[in-house]
């Protein structure tokens, strides 16, 4: 018969009394956070007792892990499962985003942003040309969209004055996570 070995406390840590209410350390989290936020700061949370990937390529299999899954999901036509798979690879983006270091809240209002401006470019040009978006179709859209983003990275105004000022004030939020 085998003697059960007697855990050893680390020296310091004092013994809980058996009647002091448990609490867990996800308790504090506001459900009526944003999902993301929640989810950044769920993982943070449990990181800090250990409960983490050793390094970033971890997190990163994870994540072809699940849109592997997701991927099966979609074969099988299993509303339910895909919504499932969908929710587990926002989740593992959160913790990719709490590993980096960089809010995901703050991340996805930067590339909402960024989604509107060339969306808006679209449009601007369309209008310009005197077309709507329904005169036109999605190869041209396509390509104003890629033209929008050549704009962006030659660094031609247009995307300067409209979203580079809050981009920095996103940058700044994102840093002091």
């Amino acid at each position: 018969m085998k003697t059960k070995k007697k855990r050893e406390r680390p020296q310091g840590v004092k013994k809980r009394s058996p009647d002091r209410k448990w609490r867990s350390i996800l308790e504090g989290v506001s459900p009526e956070a944003p999902s993301l936020s929640q989810a950044y700061q769920l993982t943070r949370r449990a990181s800090r007792v250990g409960f983490d990937w050793p390094n970033l390529e971890g997190v990163l299999k994870k994540l072809e892990e699940e849109l592997r899954e997701l991927k099966e999901a979609l074969l099988l036509q299993n509303r339910k499962r895909i919504r499932e798979e969908i929710g587990d690879l926002l989740f593992v983006l959160a913790n990719i985003s709490r590993f980096l270091h960089i809010h995901p809240e703050g991340a996805l209002k930067t590339t909402l942003k960024k989604f509107m401006a060339r969306f808006n470019y679209i449009e601007r040009t369309l209008h310009q040309e005197g077309k709507s978006l329904q005169d036109s179709d999605l190869m041209e859209m396509d390509w104003l969209w890629e033209e929008s983003k050549k704009k962006r990275e030659d660094g031609v105004g247009w995307w300067n004055r409209r979203a580079g000022n809050s981009n920095r004030r996103a940058i700044k939020r994102t840093r002091r996570c």
